[in-house]
């Protein structure tokens, strides 16, 4: 009976030290063409090459996961660099481990046959935004080349419904518009849209998505195999970006439609080929810039910002 009884617990022993660790992931967004990566990762089985098991959650509010995530009720979030530095200095604990869309996605969106031909034609104008604070500043840095400032336009919030409100005339242009989606959706709807692009308008570099872990609780080992499925992931879709178009969409109806086949195309050259690998000064200009602007108090070291789960 010892005997049966020691070969039950080797066995049992041995189960569980294979068990797959889990992992809870929420996005920033329901699921679209920017999560490709790691919707691939999983339909692929790269995540349980690397012992994996991924709960995708997509969040009922946007502004949700990284609160989430500092709350120990997930392990990452998809989130924005900016957003980052803002919710580091409100005391969140949290930093970046990784990098999901390596360029900046936003823009600001004018009609293409429209009155904006300049940046400086924005005076007196309507801009429709959709979150505060950040892109207030991204806005403030576009107009100061041309003796602008956000006196000289009107700000409208039009909550979520940016580029509808572009086409409407409700507003000139919008800010927070991403030119992987609001350009597609109004090209489908009959209307062409140009597209301002801020990082050549006076705004420094980022990333724009970003994962994001709780600096108190993070496990780096898991948080580095994540890293490598969806690195893999990366390299598939790049290599091979129709076949990896038909096993993202695939995973739902909603995602077989030429808006996000259009979305797809558009940003697969954007995803970081090392999401864990980063650009210290990257981080660090964009934390001056938003000092300089008035949006943080000081100025934090980019250790305090962004963590590397790769190294020793």
């Amino acid at each position: 009976m010892r005997l049966i009884f020691s070969l039950m617990l080797l066995v049992m022993t041995s189960i569980s030290a294979h068990a797959a660790d889990k992992m809870t992931v929420i996005l920033d967004w329901f699921i679209n063409p920017d999560h490709g990566p790691i919707i691939v990762a999983q339909e692929k089985g790269y995540f349980k090459d690397q012992n994996l098991e991924v709960e995708i959650i997509a969040p009922a509010d946007p502004a949700d996961p990284p609160k989430l995530v500092a709350a120990g009720k997930a392990d990452l979030a998809v989130s924005y660099q900016p957003q980052l530095h803002l919710q580091i200095h409100e005391g969140l604990p949290l930093a970046r481990v990784g990098t999901l869309v390596a360029t900046p996605l936003n823009c600001l969106l004018v009609m293409q046959d429209g009155p904006i031909k300049s940046i400086a034609d924005l005076k007196g104008k309507k801009i429709g935004f959709s979150v505060a604070g950040v892109e207030e500043a991204i806005l403030t840095a576009i107009l100061k080349p041309h003796d602008l400032t956000p006196k000289d336009v009107e700000l409208v919030n039009v909550n979520w419904s940016l580029s509808p409100s572009l086409m409407s005339g409700q507003v000139d242009a919008v800010i927070g518009a991403f030119r992987n989606f609001e350009l597609n959706q109004m090209d489908i709807n009959g209307a062409k849209g140009r597209c301002f692009y801020i990082e050549e308008e006076g705004l420094p570099a980022y990333d724009e998505l970003i994962y994001v872990a709780n600096t108190n609780s993070m496990n780096k080992d898991t948080i580095a195999r994540f890293l490598a499925a969806t690195e893999l992931a990366t390299q598939y879709i790049v290599n091979h970006p129709t076949e990896s178009w038909e096993v993202f969409s695939a995973t739902s109806k909603e995602l077989q439609d030429e808006l996000n086949k259009r979305a797809w195309a558009d940003t697969l050259p954007r995803f970081a080929l090392r999401p864990a690998a980063f650009d210290a000064g990257r981080y660090k200009r964009m934390e001056a810039f938003l000092n300089e602007a008035g949006l943080v108090p000081s100025i934090n070291p980019v250790s305090k910002i962004a963590v590397d789960v790769t190294a020793d």
